[in-house]
């Protein structure tokens, strides 16, 4: 079970995040905070293995959380959520020790997929990676909405539409190899196909 801490002053936000994450087995938000001085607190008496901050917060914000878990806390991996794609914002947080950047508006999916690759320490923490959050078109509507693919598969499944290795895919996405090969079986399970042949004629099929 992956123990979650969530720090944001959007209640509303906080609220549907807990939700999307629970609804997910092996996940457990213990603690929804409106502020970092609330989520320090709690950590400081309490366990978990993740910690999700919003950066602009009241009292404390996110640098602060970040300060104060990398040097009360080194144990506990923590994953910045951000309405801003800024490079200089995301170094930053790089250096004050995150674990991953992901956007407020990224797919839900990338949200659940970090988390878990952030606490199996597989996580290629990269801004190239960050900017495809939010610039991932919509590709293969008519696959989306069918076989239920998130935005990453989707562009997965266009680069293996492409001819494009596993390699050359984790390379050109800033992910793992392994994370490529997860991403694969999920959406050979989704389409219901066992090979790269009948993934293809899948494609084809629908004329996309």
């Amino acid at each position: 079970m992956i123990q979650i801490a969530l720090a944001d002053d959007h209640k509303l936000f906080a609220k549907g995040l807990e939700g999307l994450i629970e609804e997910h087995d092996g996940f457990l938000v213990k603690g929804l905070f409106p502020n970092g001085k609330e989520l320090l607190e709690f950590l400081d008496e309490t366990n978990v293995d993740i910690v999700l901050t919003d950066l602009n917060m009241p009292i404390i914000d996110g640098f602060g959380v970040l300060r104060h878990c990398k040097k009360h806390h080194p144990q506990l991996k923590v994953i910045v959520l951000s309405m801003y794609d800024d490079e200089k914002i995301f170094k930053e947080c790089i250096k004050l020790g995150a674990e991953a950047f992901i956007l407020k508006d990224a797919d839900p999916d990338e949200l659940i997929f970090t988390i878990n690759e952030v606490h199996e320490g597989r996580y290629l923490i990269d801004f190239q990676r960050v900017i495809q959050q939010a610039d991932l078109s919509p590709f293969f509507d008519a696959f989306r909405e069918k076989y239920r693919l998130s935005k990453r598969e989707t562009q997965i499944l266009r680069m293996i539409s492409d001819g494009m290795l596993n390699r050359e895919i984790a390379d050109n996405l800033s992910l793992s190899v392994q994370t490529i090969e997860t991403h694969r079986k999920n959406i050979h399970q989704k389409l219901q196909v066992t090979s790269r042949v009948e993934l293809i004629k899948k494609v084809n099929e629908m004329h996309l």
